[in-house]
């Protein structure tokens, strides 16, 4: 047969090659290259097949009369030496050619007799033979993108970075009913090719751009925090994985700028995970790396990011040399972009956060756009890059942990994704203001917000039933302070909290029937007050003192008995007696805000 016929001999229909073993129930490949008559005594070669007993046919000797032209010879059977064939049939062998005179399906043997002539098949016949070859290509292209779709997955996940980062941050949360916090980090290690001339080419990799992005419980909503590398804070011990698998506790630090929370004395990411929540209070439950590198890498990947410049830029130092107006800008001048501090605002670190937060929120406009979604390749490129550039914890460490994580991201429309900064002071104990310190006036009303699943943007529906569930819970008559039992635990983070909120309630509220329990029998994220039915004046009265939202509160379903007290667990919410757990329900003014669907110019 010649190859470039692919499948046919002659005028074979590949249909008739494709042909059901009923022995094993698979398809087989059947290439007779004699192409004579069916009739004729060129048999299919290959095994015989035994043939299934028919259903007798009345009026045909108890035998199923199967021939097309009522012989009752079936067809593809032949006499051998004069004997019947038996009970037995072949695998149905190909179609012979068609005759140069006769119409599709009649022999042409050259013979002048009919005997071996085939008549021409009933449709049905001819649709059967249609669905054997249809059911053989398609199994070999499932076949085949199932090979394709394996090496894809070993492709990307060769790709990905991972870092066990221990008990901190959360392996469950892409599935289950909570909100998520990623911590993402921008490090200043000068790895790959052309970025050794950026500044400090021998950076171990500090935590120099960094955010903190909450998605709700309800996917409704997202908040962006950026957090400054320059902010004077407590880094707490952690522990670090090393090389041969071991760890190593690495004693916390006093007073130092935030990045070196990352990549000073051995800390790894989980040590910049363990800051942030000592921070804000939000634990992160995964965090995601990248470098330099990973900036012209993705930026490139998505075709390019528009951005746009209130005024010409061309700074020096970051080699960025662009006219005023819109750009669409990748790889080198992408980078350059994102690391400008000199050319906007004050020229500070702060002034430059905004500059990235415009671009990552581009970046998610071109992420989330036609241009991208429906082109493969581009996808591809996205996706390669993507996992190329990231270095993530061991939680999110493959391709399919990565796509579970991204298809809950996306359910966020981009114009309820709130950038904003963590507030800060330039630090007084510095005459030329290097770097600054937490305001935390306006600092622990967003954190709290945050804490509480409070959107930046104006979510109606989520807004509405979480009034709707307050109101309920917090409204309605309230016990005296002097009637209120309340057994107090704690479960937090803050020594001797459970101490100081006892002495806290009976000196400044007046609730004298309050116990210290000492510590709760396990750590909890979120301060609760559980109470009976017939105990819910109590409880109104003292969530109005803790300043509890009505979230915290956890009803029982029998009432107390007797001196029978309340139950106060104080979580890692908790951040003193007198300090309100509950967040505004909206932003505190003077809080910097920037919102992921509008495009704004950088000044």
């Amino acid at each position: 047969m010649d190859a470039q016929s692919r499948g046919r001999s002659d005028d074979i229909d590949p249909a008739d090659q494709w042909v059901l073993n009923p022995d094993t129930g698979d398809y087989e490949l059947r290439l007779n290259n004699s192409g004579g008559d069916s009739a004729g005594a060129s048999q299919a070669p290959g095994p015989r097949i035994p043939r299934r007993r028919e259903p007798d046919d009345e009026g045909n000797g108890g035998r199923r009369n199967t021939s097309r032209d009522g012989s009752g010879e079936r067809r593809g059977q032949s006499r051998r030496d004069g004997q019947e064939s038996g009970p037995r049939r072949d695998v149905p062998a190909q179609r012979g050619r068609r005759s140069a005179n006769g119409p599709r399906g009649q022999e042409g043997s050259g013979r002048g007799d009919t005997a071996g002539r085939r008549s021409r098949k009933a449709p049905k016949a001819r649709r059967k033979k249609a669905l054997l070859w249809t059911g053989g290509v398609t199994a070999f292209v499932l076949v085949g993108l199932s090979v394709g779709v394996y090496a894809l997955y070993q492709h990307f996940n060769g790709n990905l970075n991972t870092v066990d980062v221990g008990s901190v941050g959360n392996k469950d949360v892409i599935t289950s009913d909570a909100p998520v916090n990623i911590l993402i980090i921008g490090t200043d290690k000068r790895t790959g090719k052309g970025n050794e001339g950026y500044g400090d080419k021998g950076s171990v990799g500090h935590a120099d751009t960094n955010i903190l992005f909450h998605v709700s419980k309800d996917r409704t909503n997202a908040t962006a925090l950026s957090i400054p590398r320059d902010m004077i804070t407590n880094i707490p011990d952690c522990t670090s994985k090393q090389p041969d698998g071991s760890e190593k506790v690495i004693p916390g630090t006093q007073n130092i700028r935030f990045n070196v929370s990352l990549g000073q004395d051995g800390r790894d990411p989980g040590c910049t995970m363990r800051t942030v929540e000592e921070i804000t209070g939000l634990r992160p439950d995964h965090f995601m790396m990248v470098d330099f590198n990973a900036v012209k890498e993705l930026s490139t990947a998505v075709g390019g990011v528009k951005i746009c410049l209130a005024k010409p830029v061309k700074d020096k130092d970051s080699h960025l040399d662009l006219s005023e107006g819109e750009h669409k800008i990748q790889g080198e001048d992408a980078l350059a972009f994102v690391r400008t501090r000199h050319s906007f605002g004050n020229k500070s670190d702060l002034d430059r956060i905004k500059v990235q937060q415009q671009f990552i929120a581009s970046m998610i406009r071109q992420m989330q756009s036609d241009d991208t979604l429906t082109s493969p390749t581009k996808l591809f490129k996205l996706a390669d890059a993507a996992t190329r550039a990231l270095t993530v914890d061991t939680g999110i460490g493959s391709p399919k942990k990565l796509a579970s994580l991204a298809q809950e991201l996306a359910k966020v429309n981009t114009k309820n994704i709130t950038f904003t900064t963590v507030p800060v002071l330039d630090n007084p104990a510095e005459t030329v203001h290097a770097t600054v310190v937490l305001d935390k006036a306006k600092a622990d009303p967003l954190f709290a917000m945050m804490r509480e699943d409070t959107s930046l943007t104006e979510v109606k529906a989520q807004k509405q039933a979480a009034k709707s569930k307050q109101d309920a819970l917090l409204k309605g008559t309230k016990a005296a302070a002097a009637d209120v039992r309340v057994d107090v635990y704690n479960g937090g983070k803050v020594p001797g909290a459970a101490q100081t909120t006892v002495a806290w309630l009976q000196n400044n509220q007046g609730v004298l029937k309050s116990t210290n329990k000492a510590n709760a029998p396990a750590k909890t994220d979120k301060t609760t007050l559980e109470y009976a039915p017939n105990q819910a004046d109590q409880a109104r009265a003292l969530a109005a003192m803790m300043g509890l939202p009505g979230s915290a509160l956890k009803q029982g379903t029998t009432d107390a008995e007797g001196l029978q007290a309340m139950v106060l667990t104080l979580g890692a919410d908790f951040k003193g007696a007198g300090i309100p757990i509950t967040g505004p329900a909206k932003v505190p003014d003077g809080i910097q805000q920037a919102n992921a669907d509008k495009a704004e110019c950088a000044k």
